[in-house]
């Protein structure tokens, strides 16, 4: 290599890939280490190389107009963009900084070579990454956002999917440049919960959800839309969040049916449970009064007669007796099944019927009763207080059959104009699998009770064991007195709307 022009030291320790080429016939003259490693030749074959040789895609044509251009000047140099052929028959791209030198009097082209292997590399995963992410927003049902709020409460959308015209009515580039247009979209009436879920998002740093509704001006229609998305501080202190919305119309709707079917279906119910109250109170009345007398009237007669018998007819006696004692027992069934229909004690006041109900299961279930009750004046309608009444006996009834308690505590509290009634028993307790059972009508029919009532019923684990049914009710306001149980439920179900 003495007699020929070579590299400096510096250039053969470099990491990058450096030749030296002959001017005329772009034969090989050197090249250093990083060149050689990477091509797998030693300097020796590679100096019996030329340019074509080590880059079979080049076109000699355009090779030649492309050095050409470098004229004589010394230090021009220009940039080809190639691929090198390794020993082992392998390639790779490289890009190649060309310009002219003159080393003992001889013309000479620097080569300067970087590997473009990773940046291609990189290049195509991006390329794979944005087709997958494209595939998959393209596909996402809705629109994928990106929505920026700066410092000065400037806002705008710097990246939106396809799905924006077909969701928002607006095209991508109307709501690039004036981002206002999408809160302009919102309900007046849903404009203000959308400020304050991205302002709680923002402050807590947390997920922005939100659902509302749009107007769309050009089909003329409201649109039920969800937005969710996820926000993070940009480096100028402006706050960008990542989302989806998407068209909920559909099942908004359809949930809206479902919750007015509901409601319907519990107005139905709580007028059924009022006429059967109703039923029950006439005839409750028809047995105390029409039963009632009548048996009355027989006995009395049946003591008439039996008086007249004579003594000496001992047999005739006795089924007087007899008759006498089934006309007794008669008028003991007619009491207690009127008394189950509608007892009597109703009409004195709630208070004053748990208190009778509470005696009444003591002494046929042997299960002892703690009635709690500071207050006890409580005006209720009529309605309101069968009600209650109707889920403190199911209470009870279920304790009775299933709970194996041995005592059971009642409270009735009234705060305000809300009415507080508590069963706990000391029993079993209750297990989940025991709410879904599919029989299960009675928790269900005191729900439905409580419901109607504008009220709610939970179940919990009463303290120590055994369960608690807590049921809580608002009481009429003034003037509402009398109120039936199915307008209670009119009322109730405007609210939730």
């Amino acid at each position: 290599m003495s007699d020929h022009p070579s590299l400096a030291a510096e250039m053969q320790s470099a990491t990058s890939e450096i030749f030296l080429f002959d001017a005329a016939t772009l034969g090989v003259v050197d090249a250093n280490q990083a060149a050689r490693l990477n091509l797998g030749y030693d300097n020796a074959t590679l100096c019996k190389m030329n340019a074509f040789d080590l880059a079979p895609s080049l076109d000699r044509a355009a090779v030649g107009e492309l050095l050409a251009g470098l004229g004589e000047d010394v230090g021009a140099q220009v940039v080809l963009r190639t691929r090198l052929q390794r020993a082992n028959n392998g390639s790779y791209p490289v890009k190649l900084c060309i310009l002219r030198i003159v080393r003992e009097g001889r013309s000479l082209l620097l080569a300067i070579g970087d590997d473009l292997s990773l940046e291609q590399a990189a290049v195509q995963a991006l390329e794979q990454y944005q087709a997958r992410f494209n595939a998959v927003v393209n596909n996402t049902p809705g629109l994928v956002y990106q929505f920026v709020l700066h410092p000065d409460g400037r806002t705008d959308f710097p990246y939106l999917s396809d799905g924006c015209q077909a969701l928002l009515g607006l095209s991508v580039l109307e709501l690039q440049h004036e981002a206002a247009l999408f809160e302009r979209l919102i309900l007046p009436d849903d404009r203000k919960g959308y400020q304050e879920a991205m302002q709680a998002s923002r402050q807590a740093m947390s997920a922005w959800n939100w659902e509302g509704r749009i107007w769309i001006d050009a089909w003329k229609d409201v649109k039920w839309i969800n937005l969710r998305a996820t926000p993070h501080l940009l480096p100028d202190g402006a706050l960008q969040w990542d989302g989806i919305m998407t068209n909920i119309t559909t099942s908004r709707e359809e949930q809206e049916e479902v919750r007015r079917s509901r409601a319907r279906l519990a107005e139905l119910t709580a007028h059924i449970e009022q006429a059967k109250e109703q039923e029950r109170t006439r005839i409750a009345r028809e047995i105390h009064d029409d039963l009632g007398g009548n048996l009355t009237a027989i006995k009395m007669a049946l003591a008439m007669l039996s008086a007249r018998l004579p003594e000496d007819q001992p047999a005739l006696l006795d089924k007087a007796a007899y008759v006498d004692d089934l006309v007794d027992r008669t008028i003991e069934a007619v009491h207690r099944i009127s008394l189950d229909l509608r007892p009597t004690t109703l009409d004195l006041g709630l208070v004053a019927a748990l208190e009778w109900q509470a005696q009444e299961f003591e002494k046929q279930m042997g299960i002892a009763v703690i009635m709690r009750c500071p207050d006890k004046d409580i005006e209720l309608d009529p309605d309101h207080a069968a009600a209650l009444f109707r889920i403190f006996q199911e209470a009870l009834t279920n304790i009775a059959k299933h709970a194996a308690a041995t005592r059971v505590t009642v409270a009735l509290r009234r705060q305000r104009q809300q009415l507080t009634l508590s069963i706990c028993d000391n029993g079993r307790g209750m297990t989940p699998a025991d709410r879904l059972k599919p029989q299960s009508f009675g928790l269900r029919g005191m729900k439905e009770r409580a419901k109607a009532l504008g009220g709610t019923l939970a179940l919990s684990p009463a303290p120590g064991g055994g369960t608690m049914v807590t049921i809580k009710t608002r009481l009429a306001q003034a003037g509402g007195a009398g109120r039936s149980a199915p307008a209670a439920l009119h009322n109730h179900a405007a609210q939730e709307e």
